[in-house]
């Protein structure tokens, strides 16, 4: 069994509010009598993608389990990779693999610089093309920032990530991927995409409002919340919401 912790849209921005709503999620992942697998950060990790911010959430970010990033469209790439990752600055996008617990995580760069929708680059399909192919016979999970479908919210679905049609055909390549995880819309949600689970975890900062529900469209109020993802043996995925109150 796989146990993977999946946060969400920190928005580190100098101020306390933001730190102290990411220190009680990783606080709470930290104190857990048994560690996750790994934690997954699916990006917006900063507000505004300076080197301060990525200064404090390498404080905050916990150090019982594997803790996997990447980017969202509040990150900025060069500082990112500078000051989080520990790595040479440079402005191509930011994939990354990893593994834990006996699956593989292929984190995607969906970030477009300047602009808050999102697009998986020719350079960044290939790469994940070539992620799967290596890792045949292993459970993968596929992670970017911006959901590649419509979540049924003016507001979040004309910054989502668009060009999915062509990350589909990747994906119906690979059978072994068994679910595709992202943020950016600041609520838990789960769909489909390409045959295979789609769930996005909560907002950290903030809590989407739907069309349908009253008041602002982010809701600062609610509390932060995480997902649990639980990979069985037998490669049957079950996700839990937590709210971290």
């Amino acid at each position: 069994m796989i146990v993977v912790a999946h946060v969400s849209d920190i928005h580190l921005d100098g101020g306390e509010r933001s730190a102290e709503r990411a220190e009680r999620v990783f606080a709470y992942l930290d104190a857990l009598p048994r560690p996750v697998d790994a934690v997954l950060v699916t990006g917006d990790i900063a507000d505004h993608g300076l080197a301060a911010e990525y200064e404090r959430a390498s404080k905050i970010l916990p150090t019982s389990a594997p803790v996997f990033t990447c980017p969202g469209n509040h990150d900025v790439r060069s500082a990112y990779r500078q000051d989080l990752l520990d790595q040479p600055v440079g402005d191509e996008p930011v994939n990354q693999v990893h593994r834990a617990g006996g699956a593989v995580f292929a984190l995607c760069d969906s970030t477009i610089p300047t602009r808050d929708d999102g697009v998986l680059t020719d350079q960044t399909l290939s790469w994940l093309d070539e992620v799967l192919t290596e890792a045949a016979d292993e459970p993968v999970f596929v992670c970017f920032h911006h959901p590649p479908v419509r979540l049924h919210s003016p507001f979040i679905d004309e910054i989502r990530q668009y060009g999915e049609d062509q990350l589909a055909a990747v994906l119906a390549r690979h059978p072994q991927v068994v679910a595709v995880l992202c943020g950016h819309a600041h609520t838990a949600a789960a769909s489909t995409f390409a045959g295979r689970p789609l769930l996005v975890a909560p907002g950290v900062v903030s809590t989407l409002r739907l069309p349908w529900e009253s008041g602002r469209t982010l809701d600062h109020n609610l509390p932060p919340a995480l997902a649990f993802h639980v990979l069985d043996d037998d490669r049957r995925l079950t996700t839990h919401y937590r709210v971290i109150p």
